[in-house]
């Protein structure tokens, strides 16, 4: 098995304590409203926290994806989750693990910093063309959910 990592970092206007509540706690509320392409986040396993799952369902190319929530440090804004299951995964990865950090910025907003690992099935070494296009994906989708904040100050307080 091979370990891929990568790191983006998003910086928004929005405090890390309601970023992190509409991404991480609130997700099931939130994304849908944001993206016409999550149809649904439930919790199929446990209470939100570690050891959760959730299942996120979408109309796109992706129909199905469940997440097992490792960590969660609502105090610092620190989620870790594996992606363990679905059509992301395809015949190449294994598992992918995120580690998510929400920071002060210095200007009152949040600076996300995204770590992923992605683990391949054997010696299969993933297309770096379709991981770039699903964290661009991702991205748009985190900054879409600023936005959203944004517009809505009374959401994630």
């Amino acid at each position: 098995m091979g370990i891929s990592n990568y790191f983006h970092e998003l910086k928004t206007n929005v405090s890390p304590k309601r970023l992190f509540k509409a991404l991480i706690t609130d997700n099931h509320d939130v994304l849908p409203k944001v993206s016409p392409s999550i149809k649904s986040i439930e919790t199929i396993e446990g209470d939100g926290g570690a050891g959760s799952v959730k299942k996120k369902q979408t109309f796109l190319n992706l129909k199905n994806m469940k997440t097992k929530v490792d960590s969660l440090d609502k105090e610092n804004y620190v989620a870790k989750f594996t992606l363990v299951e679905g059509d992301a995964l395809g015949d190449e990865l294994e598992k992918v693990c995120y580690e998510m950090k929400f920071e002060d910025s210095k200007d009152g907003g949040c600076v996300l910093k995204i770590t992923s690992e992605y683990h391949s099935k054997g010696d299969i070494v993933p297309k770096e063309e379709d991981i770039k296009a699903a964290q661009e994906h991702t991205m748009e989708l985190y900054k879409s959910c600023a936005d959203y904040l944004i517009a809505n100050p009374h959401v994630c307080v």
